[in-house]
């Protein structure tokens, strides 16, 4: 854009020096023009008093005046013998043309290297006459303006790319700014803001309006997660002391398992609840996370959940690169980890196959957990991530919808980048963990 701006503003520039320039050229050749008109004029009116006699005169006059080299005054005789002038011979490829001393039609010559423009006439008894003036100066005026207007055009190219390399920097800058502070929101930090006075203009108000965004947008999510944990730790202490009062009761021990089970799965969606509550609450914030090694817990948790597919008839491999080192809380991980391959396995049929990699992608590392079974219908994959989805196919598989929540919760926490990406078949989860900071 700068230098498109830059182009316009220099072609701009040049077509107005063009325009000058022949404006100048112009106006130079009807001087010229006019100049060798006077002398033409004087020469015919001192012609019409005295004829050849008195004209002699006057071109001998008018040709010791003439600074040499700026114009050409000759009269000949009947045998081009010189009557007068500041030329003795008369100039080789001249033709007379006309009689008499009209300014039209003019000619071009070129005496001895310079350009004259001028008439040649045959004045009445046979004599030779010549007048011209030198387009030297006005040559060499337009040579020096065509110079000008290069340097000029060079200095304007100059001057425009600084400006506009100085006028972008500026903008970016501002830009980057505001960049920079929509990175730090994205990756979970809703107290981000941008530090220092705003300017008066529309950069300024722009932040000024983003900040307010953010205040309601942060002020909205507090509002979410205290209702949230209100409604959490109000509903499940009853429930508990529900629990407590249902172990005392005698009578249909059937039944009341039942009432235990619903109520303890209940608990549990509570506490699922209240940890993506707490896991979103502290999403991009460091504190709590400590150096930890990602390939090390990944080993583990397949370790542990290899017995549990294999009874399934399912198969858990594993492709784990060493030194997966991040910023981590080991808790939280390794349940996210946990969730992906309990998952997997509750939704994957025998005979299918479940794969757990971790690789080195740039500056993050890549989890991914693979799997063939019936993957996420593709209505639902715009809303994987959202509480309580569920598949209308799962409704007799024991769950509640909140596992990828939780996993989501999990890597925004810890300033990983979630992703579903399409599979031919089945179902394939990434997540790219930022890589622990060189010290």
């Amino acid at each position: 854009m700068t230098l498109a701006v830059a182009a316009v503003i220099i072609l701009a520039a040049l077509g107005a020096m063009t325009l000058q320039y022949r404006v100048t050229a112009a106006s130079l050749a009807t001087r010229q023009a006019e100049l060798l008109a006077a002398d033409l004029a004087s020469f015919e009116t001192i012609y019409d008093q005295r004829r050849i006699p008195a004209l002699r005169e006057a071109v001998e006059f008018r040709a010791r005046a003439t600074p040499e080299g700026s114009a050409i005054y000759l009269l000949q005789d009947r045998a081009r013998t010189t009557l007068a002038g500041n030329t003795d011979a008369w100039p080789e490829g001249i033709t007379a043309t006309g009689e008499g001393f009209a300014p039209d039609p003019q000619q071009s010559y070129v005496i001895d290297g310079v350009t004259y423009r001028g008439v040649a006439r045959t004045l009445p008894g046979g004599f030779p006459f010549l007048a011209a003036r030198a387009e030297t100066p006005a040559l060499a005026t337009l040579a020096d303006l065509r110079a000008l207007i290069w340097q000029v055009a060079l200095g304007l190219v100059a001057l425009s790319l600084i400006a506009g390399w100085l006028v972008s920097r500026a903008t970016l800058g501002r830009i980057a700014r505001v960049n920079a502070l929509a990175d730090r929101v994205a990756a979970g930090d809703l107290s981000a803001r941008l530090p220092g006075p705003r300017s008066a203009d529309e950069f300024g108000a722009l932040e000024a309006h983003v900040h307010q965004m953010l205040d309601r947008i942060e002020t909205l999510d507090r509002a979410r997660t205290r209702l949230a944990d209100m409604i959490a730790h109000e509903l499940r202490t009853p429930l508990n002391r529900i629990r407590q009062r249902l172990n005392g009761l005698t009578g249909d021990t059937e039944a009341l398992a039942r009432i235990d089970a619903d109520i303890a799965s209940t608990i549990r969606i509570f506490d699922s609840l209240l940890d993506i509550s707490s896991a979103e609450a502290a999403s991009g914030q460091t504190p709590g996370l400590v150096p930890m090694d990602l390939s090390t817990l990944a080993a583990e948790v397949a370790e542990l959940y290899a017995p549990l597919a294999e009874d399934s008839g399912m198969t858990l491999t594993t492709e784990i690169a060493p030194g997966a080192d991040i910023l981590g809380e080991r808790n939280l991980v390794a349940q996210a980890l946990t969730n992906l391959i309990d998952n997997a396995i509750k939704y994957c049929h025998a005979g299918d196959a479940i794969r757990l990699e971790l690789s080195d992608a740039a500056d993050r590392w890549r989890l991914s957990v693979t799997d063939t079974g019936p993957g996420v219908p593709e209505d639902l994959r715009d809303r994987a991530f959202d509480l309580f989805t569920r598949a209308e196919r799962d409704a007799g598989t024991s769950g509640h919808g909140l596992g990828l929540a939780l996993v989501r919760a999990i890597a925004l926490r810890h300033g990983a980048r979630i992703d579903l990406p399409a599979t031919e078949k089945g179902f394939r989860i990434e997540i790219l963990w930022p890589k622990l900071p060189a010290t």
